[in-house]
């Protein structure tokens, strides 16, 4: 019981601080805005580090992907079964959000200015994949853009063979720093958080209370179902009733160390092992779970569905029609990439739905709230994927027959 009260300790305080923050906001109104700059530090401190720390994370894996033991199959296999397997859990939790919207109670007023310019589809699509010049990179307005360059960089690096050697380890050294300098500024969230949220409560009261309630009781439910009902399904299409079996039979120990842990880079070994006893070949899970520990997070998609109509909601924006669903869906998927496993990784996520809206910079404490509250099932599910993922995997390269095959060696 000591050890996963320490493995939650970070959420835990963070939680505290929120709570303790809002008490202050309710007590003292709209005084609590004497303490808003404390929060304004923490917020300007995460996007200051947010664009180095995407572009290093993406490129340096992608760069990296030559050294590894796997087959172009595997990857295409994988990369596939992650797309929509990632893109199933948003439109889940968006089907859940439109027949129960969350955050529509508060409706904190989105500033706009007056004059914006209008300009065409053919200008949209450039300024939406190009910039044009270098350092326009690494604005916050320009998210999409870096992700691209990032790939793009990696991909080159990776094709550079032995002379691009010493670039990978760079971008690998960069990417360690930027997640060491994101810890570091994470020691600060509990009172940037909690001053934050005193103002926020004092200014909007019990409102934006009850809209967190609400979208608590949206996740819950919608990540057990999942877990419950599209893991089954999942093991059902990888190998029928026997891969149920399987599943079940071996993916507890796994579940129970997400839980226990908070971490999908930490459930990994036991994952590996339980993967292992479900038949999965060598290589596959060994290619597999271990991206997936970083790149595949359905629980993250289901998280980032919900924040997205949450803030939607409290801002009084619109949340309807196919061009905004497929955005979201979107965002959810490349959200999910940059999580990691870093203590307050989530915020990374985060940060990258407030930038590629274009929201205001405070709707980032607005919606990490429901992070810290979700974390626990999000990661459970996120680890468990992985596991069924890699069986999907098996059944793709291997065959039908798959599960014989393992029952004879």
């Amino acid at each position: 019981m000591r050890e996963k009260l320490k493995a939650y300790r970070f959420p835990l305080i963070l939680l505290v601080s929120i709570i303790v923050g809002s008490v202050i906001g309710l007590i003292y109104g709209d005084k609590a805005n004497v303490i808003k700059p404390l929060g304004d530090i923490f917020l300007n401190l995460l996007f200051m580090v947010v664009m180095p720390l995407v572009f290093f994370s993406i490129a340096s894996a992608i760069a990296n992907m030559n050294s590894m033991k796997r087959f172009g199959k595997i990857m295409g296999s994988m990369i596939t079964i992650f797309i929509v397997t990632g893109i199933i859990a948003s439109v889940v939790m968006l089907v859940a959000t439109v027949l129960f919207p969350p955050g529509s109670g508060a409706n904190i007023p989105l500033e706009t200015p007056d004059d914006v310019e209008q300009s065409s589809l053919a200008e949209q699509l450039v300024n939406t994949f190009t910039v044009p010049d270098f350092v326009d990179l690494f604005s916050k307005d320009n998210m999409l853009v870096l992700i691209i360059f990032a790939v793009l960089v990696g991909v080159a690096t990776g094709l550079s063979g032995e002379q691009g050697r010493p670039f990978a380890k760079f971008l690998s050294s960069g990417s360690e720093i930027f997640m060491k300098l994101v810890q570091l500024i994470m020691y600060y969230a509990p009172i940037g958080l909690g001053a934050y949220f005193a103002s926020l409560i004092g200014q909007f009261g019990t409102d934006l209370i009850g809209d967190y309630a609400k979208a608590v009781l949206i996740y819950y439910p919608v990540a057990i179902l999942y877990f419950a009902i599209g893991f089954t399904l999942y093991a059902f299409l990888s190998g029928g009733k026997k891969g149920i079996g399987r599943f079940w039979k071996n993916i507890l120990n796994p579940a129970v160390t997400a839980l226990g842990t908070g971490s999908s880079i930490a459930s990994l070994p036991v994952n590996l092992e339980a993967t292992k006893r479900m038949g999965v070949p060598k290589d596959i899970r060994e290619t597999v779970l271990p991206l997936g520990a970083t790149i595949h997070m359905d629980g993250s998609c289901l998280s980032a569905m919900l924040k997205i109509a949450f803030v939607f909601g409290v801002f009084d924006m619109d949340f309807t029609g196919i061009d905004t669903f497929l955005t979201a869906i979107g965002i959810c998927l490349l959200s999910g990439i940059v999580m990691s496993g870093i203590p307050g990784g989530g915020f990374m996520g985060e940060l990258m739905i407030v930038t590629l809206y274009g929201l205001p910079i405070e709707a980032l404490p607005i919606i990490s709230a429901i992070g810290v509250v979700v974390d626990p099932p999000a990661t459970m599910i996120n680890v468990t994927g992985d596991s069924v993922s890699s069986m999907l995997v098996t059944r793709q390269l291997e065959g039908n027959g798959w599960m014989e095959k393992t029952e004879a060696e």
